[in-house]
C-alpha cells in the first residue's frame, strides 16, 4: 500500500517549485557560448550579405532588377463574385527569406537609374 504524506507538499515554499534562474542556466542556442564567442547558424546570411553589398555600375542590370523584382506581392489576391469577396488572399512575399534584401536591391536600383543615369523610373513604379 502507498501512503501519501500531505506534510511533504504542502512544506515546499515557492521558491523550491520555481527555481532561481542563477541556479538552473538557461541552455544558450549559440554554439561555443561558453568560450565567450557568438557563433550562430545561420546558412542563409552569406546570400543575404552578398545582395545586400551588390553594387549597381550598368544601366541594363538595374533596369533588369527594376523589371524582375516586383514592386508589390504579386500574391495577393481577392476573389469577388457579384460584387461579394469570397476570398482573400493576404500577401506571401513576407515569407521568403530574401524580402527585405529584395526590395532594397529594388530600391537602389532605382536610385541608380534616377540619379546617376537621369532616367525616368516611371514606368518601374
Amino acid at each position: 500500500m502507498i501512503l501519501l504524506s500531505t506534510a511533504q507538499t504542502t512544506n515546499h515554499s515557492q521558491s523550491d517549485r520555481c527555481p532561481d534562474v542563477a541556479s538552473n542556466p538557461v541552455i544558450d542556442p549559440t554554439v561555443g557560448s561558453h568560450l565567450g564567442l557568438q557563433i550562430r547558424f545561420a546558412p542563409l546570411q552569406p546570400i543575404r550579405q552578398w545582395l545586400a553589398n551588390l553594387e549597381l555600375h550598368d544601366r541594363r542590370m538595374a533596369r533588369s532588377l527594376c523589371l524582375l523584382i516586383p514592386a508589390r506581392c504579386p500574391f495577393e489576391r481577392t476573389f469577388q463574385l457579384f460584387g461579394r469577396t469570397l476570398l482573400s488572399i493576404p500577401p506571401l512575399c513576407k515569407l521568403n527569406p530574401f524580402y527585405d534584401e529584395l526590395v532594397a536591391l529594388r530600391f537602389r536600383a532605382l536610385c541608380y537609374l534616377a540619379d546617376a543615369c537621369g532616367e525616368d523610373i516611371s514606368p518601374f513604379c
